[in-house]
Parts: structure tokens; sequence; C-alpha cells
């Protein structure tokens, strides 16, 4: 058993790691943290039930947590991590942290990119990207995972295995659209119900954050600069995300979708569903699966992806899970569900 501690256990992230870590056989949360609701009990604040429902909200101090586990997720807000996985890492505790924090091999980008002056820049270098499919051995042999965002995880699981055969090429234009939660749990009159119900809307147009993300990872694996040109929305649904991705394809679809289908062959969270198939949210929602879908345009010569994931799971706690059991040396499935919520 690992005993393991969340730190800003009270949104989204933090809740959806604790539901899902319930069910998870080796993985035992000891210590939950918030400032605001140190003292309460889960059951107090949310009415938990389940087994961790007496567990007590505590002060995030590394010092006196360190002591009682082996690694530490953090979900609070990027800038504020980084201090906090410098401090874990000098106990020699493992460290999951689901900010941007380490996500960039390059400072400036992070620092142009978020407005943070990065204080630790050398755990940049030996931090490993938590995309598990591509990353796996790296995984294994890291204290310090940098778990991706949620948007670059329905980008990148289909577009890295291509590009690095050189199977697509540019231009890559990128259409994505996230449930609410995707934005966090925050009391914002722009993600209030009336404001996102019945309503549709494009957001952070050329200037989303993830942007940089995905092209740094993608540029590492086509061994060139890669631009893309990606566009969020919103949709008036809790989670879920779905990018539809077009790409110039220098292979026939049927070459493309039997390599792709290979690639991901023996991995249990990617699915390459057959020619002619679109994949719904529905189809992900409450699971860690990746589905993935190939089209193409012959009139206009261009090539569609299609990607579905569940954002809180495969987008961010599930992953971090995920990367958890390859961290600790479990069958990378452990724990995470792969039948999805119909309703």
């Amino acid at each position: 058993m690992v005993k393991a501690a969340i730190i800003g256990a009270t949104g989204y992230t933090g809740l959806e790691l604790l539901r899902l870590s319930e069910k998870h056989p080796y993985l035992e949360i000891s210590v939950i943290t918030s400032r605001e609701q140190t003292g309460k009990t889960l059951k107090e604040f949310c009415n938990w039930s389940g087994k961790y429902a007496d567990l007590v909200f505590e002060e995030p101090v590394v010092e006196r947590i360190a002591e009682r586990v082996q690694v530490a997720f953090l979900c609070v807000p990027s800038g504020k991590a980084q201090e906090m996985a410098h401090a874990f890492l000098q106990k020699g505790i493992k460290v999951i942290d689901f900010s941007a924090d380490f996500r960039f091999k390059n400072v400036e980008t992070y620092e142009n990119t978020y407005k943070i002056k990065h204080k630790f820049s050398e755990l940049c270098r030996k931090a490993v990207y938590g995309l598990p499919e591509i990353f796996e051995e790296e995984i294994k042999k890291a204290d310090l995972i940098a778990n991706p965002g949620c948007y670059p995880t329905s980008i990148l699981l289909p577009l890295i295995p291509l590009l690095k055969e050189g199977l697509i090429e540019e231009p890559i234009i990128v259409d994505s659209k996230s449930g609410t939660s995707g934005a966090g749990r925050k009391s914002d009159n722009y993600y209030s119900f009336c404001e996102v119900n019945e309503d549709f809307k494009a957001y952070k147009i050329a200037s989303h954050r993830h942007n940089p993300e995905i092209e740094e990872k993608l540029s590492l694996f086509s061994g060139k600069s890669v631009k893309i040109v990606f566009t969020p929305h919103l949709l008036p649904i809790n989670r879920g995300i779905f990018s539809t991705i077009y790409v110039k394809f220098k292979a026939d679809i049927e070459k493309i979708h039997t390599y792709l289908t290979d690639f991901y062959k023996d991995r249990p969270f990617v699915e390459v569903v057959p020619l002619g198939k679109v994949s719904r949210i529905s189809e992900v929602r409450g699971t860690n699966l990746c589905k993935i879908g190939i089209f193409e345009d012959k009139k206009r010569s261009w090539g569609i992806i299609t990607s579905v994931i569940d954002n809180l799971i495969k987008g961010a706690s599930g992953q971090a899970i995920q990367n958890f059991n390859l961290m600790f040396g479990f069958p990378e499935d452990m724990g995470l569900p792969k039948f999805p919520l119909f309703v």
C-alpha cells in the first residue's frame, strides 16, 4: 500500500482523485489539505460517504505531511506548485503535479505563457511529462511527473505518433470543445449556469495557455519547430473534451489508420476506432479512455482526426493515477475505469 497526500483536495481534480482512489487496491490517501477547510472532515465538507469520509483537511505543511506519505499529488494552481514540489522532493517524496509548473523544458516559454517566474528551473529538466502512452519508460524512473493539460492530452495522443513517423505535416488546425469543469471549481459569472446553458462559445482565441505546451511536445517528436492554430470552445456540459484536428496526410488514410491502431494496440486507454466511426463524449465520460477517429476530405486534400476524452479523468486525475501506477510498478490500468457513464 502506497500512502499519498492530495494537496488542494477541494477542487474538481482533487475530489475526482479521491473518488478514483476509493477503488484502488494499492493507493491509500492519507492526507488531504485545504487552507479554507482545515479541521473539517471530507464528510462535513461535501457529505462524502466513502472510506475517506472521516479524513480531516489539514494545512499544507510539507514537513508534517512528508513523514506520512510516499507521494504527493499537487492539485494547486500554477506558480504555487513549484515551491511545494521542491520541498517534497527534498524530503524524498515523489510528486505528481497537476499544474503547468513543470510541463515545459523551455523555462522561458513557461514564464512568458503564465507570467510567473520559475524559481526551480533545474527541476524542469528533471521532470517527466506524464503522458504514459508516450513517456512510459521515463515515468517508471521519475520522481517528478508533470501531469499534462487536458486539451494537450486529447491532441498529443493522436498527433505525436503520426508526426514522429512522418505521416502528417503542417498546417495543423485544432478545434477543441470542453465541458465547464475544465475551468476548475470557481465562482465566476462567465461559467455560471445561466451564462453557459443554451450557449456555445469560443474563448482565449489564439492565446490559450495550452497552445505553447502542445507545440513544444509536437516539436520534440517532429524534429523541427511545429506551430498549430488552436481554438478552444466551451460546451454547456459538465465534463468531456472533443478535439477535431485538421492536418495534411502524407499517406493514404488506410495506412495512417493502421499505423495508429498498431501503435496503441497494447495500450489499455487509447482506442483507435474503425474508419468512418465518430466517437462521442458520452462514450468516454467517467473513464480514462481516449478514443481517436481518422477521416479524410479527399476533395480538399485534408485529413481530419477526432479525439475524445473525459477532461477530469484522462485529462487530469485518471492520468495522474496511471502515472502513479507506472511510478510504483503496478499495472498501468489498475483502479481506473474503462466503462462510461452514459447518462
